[in-house]
């Protein structure tokens, strides 16, 4: 956004403010300085008004002009071509230094004697205007031959270019930058008012209709006028040539003053295509969807609010009847809206997507009083207006509150001051208290801190007392605390374990997921724009994602790969879990001299310690999972509590061979099955547990999760537990095997004796001699 100190002195008064200041204030209150230029012109270069002007007797291409200087008249030649109308104009007489270090002199320019130079707008350093020299008029202040054009304080201006952040769109005029200002320099603003003298008294009903289709979103004011002619004038050509905007033809320009201005959407249609049968203006304002309003005439679209409007009515500096619309709609609607179509924008776009002026009085009444002193027009009386209900957003504002949060005292008085000076509306509660109604152009006012950053905008950050910072969090524990924690610690006791953590993407390749039996999400939910063509899809597993993760490792010369992940999956209905997966592939260990530099390959018994030793205690049982990782001899259940949470299997050697990687153990457990709803307190016994082996003969087709199904159904109080330390088969045992089974018995109450061990292996031997039909070793 790009202002300047005579265009804000409009609406505010910074005749006791420095231009320091002004860069001071503005950083202060969040509108970021980019850069600011102080217009120099040399008081050598002066008001001049042409008395004559004759075509050089040698050049065509050359006028002769004698011009009055104040204190002389001074004989100039100039090869611009407008210089035959002008009348005022900046004349650099000699001893002047333009910018570039140019020194006027005199001159001889084909035999004609020159003393000094009508200067173009780009030879004084000012922004540039066009071709041909600058034609002065009265807008800029009374002209005075002979007057330094640098004492005319809207041409030698200070242009200052202001970085916006995305939610300060109520800064995206004079205005609203003025309104900034005021609040923080404490100076009030200055009353625009204006009432055009009545030259004609008939009524935009007489000649104009306004008909609404469907329910609308944004507000809009008509006004009819007709005109004779149009000028242009210096000032409004200057400024925004300073401001970087943009416009053909005198009507645009003075449409585009306004709008930058005041902050209000104008557009001008001609109003020759509108009209019916019956010589009646008709427009149809159509809500077309939510956030898209066209303007309709004779089912013909003359523009969409807020996004564009139709080159074919648009009125021009041609036109004699003009219809002007000012318009508002709710910024968060419309770019909503806009994402969702396929319309084109244009520059006035990325005002209202930004959040325009919502006071469309204000910019009519502006643009009327820019018409009115540069133009021949007469205006309708009364205007044609579709208004929006919309509930304004309310916020609570406590001064302990506001005064919590800056981390400074601030009076209730301070508060409301700078908010009224903000044009928020305050309702007073009580002394503590008060009521916000947030104004429509500050869209991004949500809550109590929006407001107090408004408030600490204009007290100046530099101007709140620094203080040691207290963090007076509350704790709190919950079921997402509890969750983060229990990760980890799975993390830390993974990697204390020797596993190294892989992060991956939450997509896939769809076609690895089919080939390899896991679910794919369905068409219909899968994602519309994937990142890359390997990763379509979101994932059903991660161990596809970790198998990647170790070919990759494999090719950079690694030999023990042990890698595990947390994180989330889909089902085929897009359903989210999350799951913790391990994978293990090559050596168990590096070479060391312990292992003579020849290290053991992983194994099923080794990847199954590794992983009880990050999830704890579990079981294995038969393995029902089903997909083309899994190898059909050696692979389990999980079962934690009783219920089946995951598989562990060796990798299938077609895929081992597919990847190129070493034998490899895979594991994945759903991680809401790991985790503890409570921790129960166990109590612990003070007398000394004993350990007792137990051998026994079985069949060699029985497993031991059948045999620890038996142990586990026991119901004795000193028994607190069971596990195998060795199976042997020979050919001594024929279609037998050897178990070893160690038990561990305590007792709450008391020291044991023999008579209590006996007793508790006499009742397990029956037992399995009862549903494994074993036999004592």
């Amino acid at each position: 956004m790009i202002v300047t100190r005579s265009w804000l002195n409009e609406f505010i008064d910074l005749s006791e403010v420095s231009n320091d200041t002004l860069y001071e204030t503005f950083n202060a209150i969040g509108l970021e300085v980019d850069s600011i230029d102080q217009i120099e012109i040399d008081t050598h270069v002066v008001i001049g008004k042409i008395v004559s002007c004759e075509k050089h007797p040698d050049a065509d291409k050359l006028n002769v002009c004698q011009i009055d200087v104040g204190d002389r008249v001074e004989q100039i030649v100039c090869g611009a071509a407008n210089v035959v109308d002008a009348e005022y104009v900046a004349v650099a007489t000699i001893g002047a230094i333009l910018p570039g270090n140019f020194e006027i002199k005199d001159a001889e320019l084909r035999g004609v004697k020159s003393a000094g130079m009508v200067c173009a707008s780009s030879e004084l350093g000012l922004p540039e205007m066009g071709k041909g020299i600058m034609i002065l008029d009265e807008s800029i202040g009374a002209l005075e031959v002979g007057k330094p054009l640098n004492d005319y304080a809207t041409v030698a201006d200070t242009i200052i270019e202001l970085e916006l952040t995305a939610n300060r769109g109520d800064c995206l005029s004079i205005y609203g930058v003025a309104r900034d200002l005021s609040a923080a320099l404490n100076i009030e603003m200055k009353h625009f008012e204006y009432k055009q003298a009545e030259r004609m008294k008939l009524g935009i009903a007489r000649d104009a209709e306004l008909h609404t289709e469907g329910e609308m979103d944004a507000d809009l004011r008509y006004k009819l006028a007709t005109i004779e002619s149009i000028s242009n004038t210096f000032l409004v050509q200057l400024r925004l040539a300073m401001v970087n905007v943009e416009a053909e033809g005198k009507l645009a320009k003075i449409l585009a003053y306004a709008t930058h201005t005041t902050g209000v959407i104008l557009r001008a249609y001609d109003c020759i295509p509108l009209c019916n049968e019956d010589d009646k203006i008709v427009v149809t304002p159509r809500a077309r969807a939510k956030g898209i309003i066209e303007i309709s005439t004779h089912d013909k679209v003359l523009s969409v609010v807020g996004v564009n409007q139709n080159e074919e009515f648009m009125a021009d500096d041609n036109t004699t009847r003009l219809l002007i619309e000012a318009s508002y709609i709710d910024p968060d609607l419309l770019v909503e809206a806009v994402a969702q179509s396929e319309l084109k924008t244009d520059e006035l776009y990325y005002k209202t997507s930004r959040g325009s002026n919502p006071d469309l009085g204000f910019g009519l009444q502006f643009f009327a009083s820019l018409m009115d002193a540069y133009s021949d027009i007469n205006c309708y009386e009364g205007s044609l207006d579709v208004h929006v209900d919309r509930q304004r957003k309310k916020i609570i504002v406590a001064s302990e509150e506001v005064s919590s949060i800056i981390g400074m005292d601030v009076e209730m008085n301070k508060i409301v001051t700078i908010l009224k000076k903000l044009d928020f509306e305050i309702t007073t509660m009580d002394h503590e208290h008060i009521a916000v109604t947030v104004p429509l152009f500050r869209h991004d006012i949500k809550n109590i801190q929006d407001v107090t950053e408004e408030i600490v905008r204009i007290i100046g950050i530099n101007n709140i007392e620094a203080k040691p910072f207290i963090f007076a969090e509350k704790r709190r524990l919950n079921a997402t605390s509890d969750r983060y924690n229990a990760k980890k610690g799975f993390r830390n006791r993974a990697v204390g374990n020797g596993f190294f953590e892989n992060v991956s993407y939450v997509f896939s390749e769809r076609a690895v997921l089919k080939k390899y039996g896991f679910a794919t999400v369905e068409a219909a939910l899968d994602l519309a724009n994937p990142i890359a063509e390997e990763l379509n899809t979101l994932r059903s597993t991660i161990l596809t994602n970790l198998l990647n993760a170790v070919k990759r490792n494999v090719s950079y010369t690694k030999k023990s790969i042990p890698l595990f992940e947390i994180g989330a999956v889909f089902d085929a209905k897009r359903e989210q879990s999350e799951v913790i997966s391990f994978v293990f592939s090559g050596q168990i260990e590096g070479e060391n001299v312990g292992n003579a530099g020849k290290p053991e390959m992983v194994d099923f018994a080794s990847f199954t310690q590794k992983v009880g030793a990050v999830i704890g205690t579990f079981d294995l049982m038969p393995c029902t999972q089903q997909n083309a990782l899994i190898h059909p001899y050696q692979s389990a259940d999980i079962v934690v509590d009783g219920k089946v949470c995951g598989y562990m299997s060796k990798l299938h050697p077609t895929v081992q061979e597919e990847y190129g990687i070493p034998v490899t153990f895979i594991a994945e457990l759903s991680l809401d099955a790991l985790l503890p709803e409570h921790i129960n307190a166990v109590p612990i016994s003070k007398f000394q547990g004993v350990y007792k082996d137990l051998s026994i003969v079985i069949d060699k087709s029985l497993s031991y999760y059948e045999v620890a199904k038996v142990l586990n159904a026991l119901d004795l109080p000193l028994l607190k537990e069971s596990y195998p330390v060795d199976i042997y088969e020979d050919e001594k045992l024929g279609e037998k095997k050897s178990l070893t089974i160690r038990f561990f018995i305590q007792s709450m109450e008391k020291t044991l004796e023999d008579s209590d061990i006996e007793a508790v292996m006499e009742d397990v031997m029956k037992s399995l001699e009862s549903h494994c039909n074993a036999e004592l070793r």
